[in-house]
């Protein structure tokens, strides 16, 4: 599998196109992390590192996506979070209004119209929360050199819109002109631009005798979780479909068996995303005034708190079902399916293959958002443990078996330690990881090289393979 695998790597740079390629994007990716070194001007930055604090609202979900932009307040702070949003919003858009979904069956043209409104939208929403960053800043004491102003927030609100723009422009040319999707590849490096830094963190408690054996249980507890990422990501539901004789030029087709694959996880990291903004919503609030509610509220929604907890679950999963219900429509699908001359068997064509499909469709989406649930809560609880003191009538005693059972007394205030993979993080390392690396192998396997798994080891698949 290694030799394979560098094997791969050699016939990658054996092939002049995919060669220039991959430094194509490995250019356009230096460009973007050197876009953290230029902050917006007017900014004191030592007063910025003394009051930023835990990434725990909702900057610190946008400062995820921006790869560390966002708190150091570059040029890049929005990061590409604007677009993503924005490209959500016109996917749901099309499944409601039929003007938009019938430019969106116009092929090439049509796709390009959408492209462009969904540009549009991204400087709009750049707009409002440039407008709302600027104001954050100001509300901060000694941050804003001068003490700010209209000048300011015109100053900034502009900087910051071009600087997601100009991120914009960089992923389009990487998935024009590189390797692998640009917009998943800038979030991706901004993720992992930290990994360095958190393996030092945990050189630096594995040192310590009594803390060896607990790096060793949290690096194992990683692999875990991302193996059993890659193997939810990879997993399809494969429905048996025959397509029935028919007559192709003067030439009758035989009946043919094949099938519909459907993914375990469609929604991807979506709900995750949907439902951290969401409950990150009164937080970020705070920062902008003092509200009594809102500090029990703030309480409610901390971390490892019971009802954030819930909330958190139940969010995903509807959030999850939502999502599927928007992008995958399964009348649509029965009704080409008969179109092509296509049939499920021992399913009527029509209505009756719609409700066969809804049905696999419930199933999969359920044990895909019980994966993401799992995912997201169990480095969460590593970091913040679950506050059983919270629960009505029997969180005092709980609290009280816990903190005196050896091995236990970790749960109520978790394990102390920067998890920097969380749920989140590993869902779209992972994902984008295997986009990438699956666009190469086809890329390979096109020009009659060995792939990564060698010459009967298959085709990796991503997230968006279908087959």
């Amino acid at each position: 599998m290694i030799e394979s695998f560098l094997n791969a790597i050699r016939n990658l740079w054996a092939v002049d196109e995919l060669r220039n390629r991959v430094l194509f994007t490995l250019g356009m990716l230096a460009v973007y992390r050197a876009g953290i070194h230029v902050p917006v001007p007017g900014i004191d930055q030592e007063v910025l590192k003394t009051i930023w604090g835990d990434a725990g609202n909702l900057f610190g979900v946008l400062d995820l996506f921006s790869g560390g932009n966002l708190r150091r307040i570059s040029i890049f702070a929005l990061g590409i979070m604007p677009y993503i949003t924005s490209s959500i919003i016109f996917q749901l858009m099309t499944s409601v209004y039929p003007s938009l979904k019938k430019i969106q069956e116009e092929g090439e043209l049509g796709r390009r119209k959408i492209t462009q409104y969904t540009r549009y939208l991204t400087v709009v929403l750049c707009f409002v929360q440039g407008i709302g960053i600027a104001y954050w800043l100001q509300r901060q004491p000694g941050l804003v050199i001068g003490g700010g102003g209209l000048a300011f927030t015109l100053l900034a609100t502009v900087t910051l819109t071009a600087g997601t723009v100009f991120i914009m422009w960089i992923g389009e040319q990487i998935t024009q002109r590189g390797v692998g999707n640009g917009i998943s590849l800038l979030i991706f490096a901004g993720i992992v631009v930290g990994v360095p830094s958190a393996i030092q963190q945990l050189y630096e408690r594995i040192k310590d005798p009594s803390s060896a054996l607990f790096v060793i249980i949290l690096l194992a507890v990683m692999v875990v979780i991302t193996a059993g990422i890659v193997f939810f990501e990879r997993g399809t539901r494969k429905v048996p479909t025959n397509h029935t004789r028919r007559m192709v030029g003067r030439q009758m087709m035989q009946s043919q068996s094949s099938h519909l694959p459907l993914k375990v996880n469609i929604a991807g990291v979506i709900p995750v995303i949907f439902a951290s903004s969401v409950l990150a919503i009164p937080q970020t609030l705070a920062t902008f005034g003092q509200w009594s509610w809102l500090e029990t509220v703030n309480r409610w929604l901390g971390g490892g708190h019971p009802v954030y907890e819930m909330l958190f679950i139940g969010g995903i999963v509807l959030f999850a079902f939502f999502y599927v219900s928007i992008v995958f429509n399964s009348d649509e699908v029965a009704e080409n399916l008969r179109k092509q001359g296509a049939f499920i068997p021992g399913i009527r064509p029509g209505k009756r293959t719609a409700d066969y499909l809804n049905g696999i469709l419930v199933r999969l989406t359920t044990v895909g958002a019980t994966y993401l649930v799992l995912v997201c809560l169990i480095p969460q609880l590593m970091i913040s443990g679950f506050k059983v003191q919270a629960l009505p009538f029997i969180g005092e005693s709980l609290y009280n078996f816990f903190t005196s059972a050896p091995g236990l007394s970790w749960i109520p205030t978790g394990l102390g330690v920067s998890f920097y993979f969380g749920g989140t993080s590993l869902l779209i390392v992972v994902g984008v990881a295997m986009d990438t690396i699956s666009q190469v192998e086809a890329q390979l396997v096109m020009r009659h090289y060995d792939g990564f798994l060698g010459p009967r080891g298959g085709r990796l698949r991503g997230r968006r393979a279908t087959a």
